[in-house]
Protein backbone atom coordinates (compact mmCIF):
# COMPACT_ATOMS: atom_id res chain seq x y z
CA UNK A 1 0.00 0.00 0.00
CA UNK A 2 1.31 3.52 -0.82
CA UNK A 3 2.24 5.46 2.47
CA UNK A 4 1.78 8.76 0.31
CA UNK A 5 -1.17 10.26 -1.78
CA UNK A 6 -2.89 13.90 -2.81
CA UNK A 7 -4.22 13.82 0.42
CA UNK A 8 -0.85 13.35 2.42
CA UNK A 9 0.92 15.60 -0.35
CA UNK A 10 -1.62 18.32 0.54
CA UNK A 11 -1.03 17.96 4.59
CA UNK A 12 2.59 17.71 3.88
CA UNK A 13 2.45 21.22 2.20
CA UNK A 14 0.94 22.89 4.63
CA UNK A 15 3.04 21.38 7.47
CA UNK A 16 -0.08 19.90 9.47
CA UNK A 17 0.88 16.80 11.40
CA UNK A 18 -0.68 13.50 11.17
CA UNK A 19 -0.49 9.91 11.62
CA UNK A 20 -1.38 7.56 8.93
CA UNK A 21 -3.75 3.71 10.13
CA UNK A 22 -4.18 1.11 7.65
CA UNK A 23 -6.65 -1.50 7.68
CA UNK A 24 -7.85 -4.39 5.65
CA UNK A 25 -10.44 -2.77 3.29
CA UNK A 26 -13.23 -5.10 2.59
CA UNK A 27 -14.96 -3.92 -0.76
CA UNK A 28 -17.80 -5.92 -0.17
CA UNK A 29 -18.99 -3.63 2.85
CA UNK A 30 -21.77 -2.65 2.54
CA UNK A 31 -21.24 0.82 5.03
CA UNK A 32 -17.38 1.35 4.45
CA UNK A 33 -17.04 3.79 7.07
CA UNK A 34 -18.10 1.66 9.64
CA UNK A 35 -15.72 -1.00 8.16
CA UNK A 36 -12.86 1.14 8.45
CA UNK A 37 -14.03 2.04 12.29
CA UNK A 38 -14.09 -1.50 13.36
CA UNK A 39 -11.38 -2.27 12.20
CA UNK A 40 -9.14 0.27 13.69
CA UNK A 41 -11.05 0.37 17.00
CA UNK A 42 -12.06 3.10 16.95
CA UNK A 43 -15.56 4.93 17.51
CA UNK A 44 -17.42 5.66 14.87
CA UNK A 45 -18.53 8.99 15.54
CA UNK A 46 -14.63 9.88 15.08
CA UNK A 47 -14.43 7.96 12.04
CA UNK A 48 -15.69 10.73 9.17
CA UNK A 49 -17.06 9.77 5.73
CA UNK A 50 -16.71 11.51 2.68
CA UNK A 51 -19.06 12.13 0.57
CA UNK A 52 -20.09 13.74 -2.70
CA UNK A 53 -23.07 15.49 -3.16
CA UNK A 54 -24.47 18.14 -5.68
CA UNK A 55 -26.67 21.44 -4.66
CA UNK A 56 -28.36 23.20 -6.87
CA UNK A 57 -26.46 20.72 -9.70
CA UNK A 58 -22.96 22.11 -8.28
CA UNK A 59 -20.60 19.60 -6.81
CA UNK A 60 -19.47 19.60 -2.62
CA UNK A 61 -17.85 17.39 -0.60
CA UNK A 62 -19.37 16.78 3.04
CA UNK A 63 -17.42 15.05 5.97
CA UNK A 64 -19.38 13.46 8.74
CA UNK A 65 -19.34 10.84 11.48
CA UNK A 66 -19.29 7.37 9.64
CA UNK A 67 -22.37 6.38 11.73
CA UNK A 68 -24.32 9.48 10.64
CA UNK A 69 -26.43 10.36 7.62
CA UNK A 70 -26.18 13.43 5.91
CA UNK A 71 -29.32 15.52 5.91
CA UNK A 72 -29.95 16.92 1.96
CA UNK A 73 -32.05 19.47 3.53
CA UNK A 74 -29.77 20.68 5.58
CA UNK A 75 -26.64 20.35 2.95
CA UNK A 76 -28.80 22.46 -0.05
CA UNK A 77 -29.20 25.10 3.50
CA UNK A 78 -26.13 25.56 4.43
CA UNK A 79 -24.85 26.21 0.45
CA UNK A 80 -27.67 28.66 -0.35
CA UNK A 81 -29.32 26.27 -2.59
CA UNK A 82 -32.55 24.62 -3.22
CA UNK A 83 -32.02 21.08 -3.53
CA UNK A 84 -29.25 18.46 -3.04
CA UNK A 85 -28.43 14.65 -3.96
CA UNK A 86 -25.95 12.63 -4.08
CA UNK A 87 -23.68 12.04 -6.63
CA UNK A 88 -23.52 9.03 -8.64
CA UNK A 89 -20.53 6.99 -7.45
CA UNK A 90 -18.84 6.74 -11.23
CA UNK A 91 -18.95 10.81 -11.09
CA UNK A 92 -18.04 11.27 -7.57
CA UNK A 93 -14.76 9.12 -8.49
CA UNK A 94 -13.54 11.58 -11.67
CA UNK A 95 -14.73 14.45 -9.88
CA UNK A 96 -12.05 13.69 -7.00
CA UNK A 97 -9.84 11.18 -8.61
CA UNK A 98 -9.85 8.83 -5.82
CA UNK A 99 -12.06 5.44 -5.84
CA UNK A 100 -15.20 5.03 -4.15
CA UNK A 101 -13.86 3.77 -0.22
CA UNK A 102 -10.73 5.83 -0.84
CA UNK A 103 -12.38 9.15 -1.43
CA UNK A 104 -10.77 11.74 1.27
CA UNK A 105 -11.76 15.39 1.74
CA UNK A 106 -8.21 16.65 1.14
CA UNK A 107 -5.95 16.87 -2.41
CA UNK A 108 -8.85 16.22 -4.55
CA UNK A 109 -8.35 16.57 -8.31
CA UNK A 110 -11.08 19.46 -8.42
CA UNK A 111 -11.21 21.63 -5.12
CA UNK A 112 -14.95 21.15 -3.90
CA UNK A 113 -16.30 23.37 -1.12
CA UNK A 114 -16.49 21.17 1.92
CA UNK A 115 -18.41 20.82 4.97
CA UNK A 116 -17.43 18.72 8.08
CA UNK A 117 -20.31 18.02 10.74
CA UNK A 118 -20.12 20.31 13.54
CA UNK A 119 -19.97 17.53 15.58
CA UNK A 120 -16.60 16.62 14.86
CA UNK A 121 -15.36 18.95 16.36
CA UNK A 122 -15.79 18.06 19.52
CA UNK A 123 -13.11 15.22 19.30
CA UNK A 124 -9.11 16.04 20.02
CA UNK A 125 -8.36 14.08 16.87
CA UNK A 126 -10.64 12.15 14.22
CA UNK A 127 -10.00 10.17 11.24
CA UNK A 128 -10.51 10.65 7.45
CA UNK A 129 -9.81 8.86 4.51
CA UNK A 130 -6.53 9.07 3.05
CA UNK A 131 -6.98 8.85 -0.29
CA UNK A 132 -6.63 5.22 -0.63
CA UNK A 133 -9.07 2.09 0.05
CA UNK A 134 -7.99 1.05 3.57
CA UNK A 135 -5.66 4.17 4.36
CA UNK A 136 -7.11 6.29 7.33
CA UNK A 137 -5.29 9.96 8.34
CA UNK A 138 -5.45 10.44 12.21
CA UNK A 139 -5.52 14.29 12.97
CA UNK A 140 -7.02 17.66 14.83
CA UNK A 141 -10.38 18.37 13.26
CA UNK A 142 -8.89 22.18 13.22
CA UNK A 143 -6.66 21.17 11.16
CA UNK A 144 -8.67 19.00 8.77
CA UNK A 145 -10.53 22.37 8.45
CA UNK A 146 -7.90 24.43 7.46
CA UNK A 147 -6.55 21.84 5.03
CA UNK A 148 -9.93 21.31 2.98
CA UNK A 149 -10.74 25.12 3.51
CA UNK A 150 -14.18 23.68 4.91
CA UNK A 151 -16.75 25.14 7.07
CA UNK A 152 -18.61 23.52 10.01
CA UNK A 153 -21.89 23.27 10.11
CA UNK A 154 -24.73 21.09 11.53
CA UNK A 155 -25.70 18.64 8.52
CA UNK A 156 -26.60 15.33 9.97
CA UNK A 157 -30.04 14.17 9.66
Amino acid sequence: MARTTPATLALQRLGIGFELVSYAYEPGAERIGLQAAAAIGEDPARVLKTLIAQVDGQPVCLVLPSDCEASLKKVAAAFGGKAAAMMPGPDAERMTGYKIGGISPLGQKRRLPVLVEQAALAHPLVYVNGGQRGLQLRLAPEDLLRAAQGRATAIIA
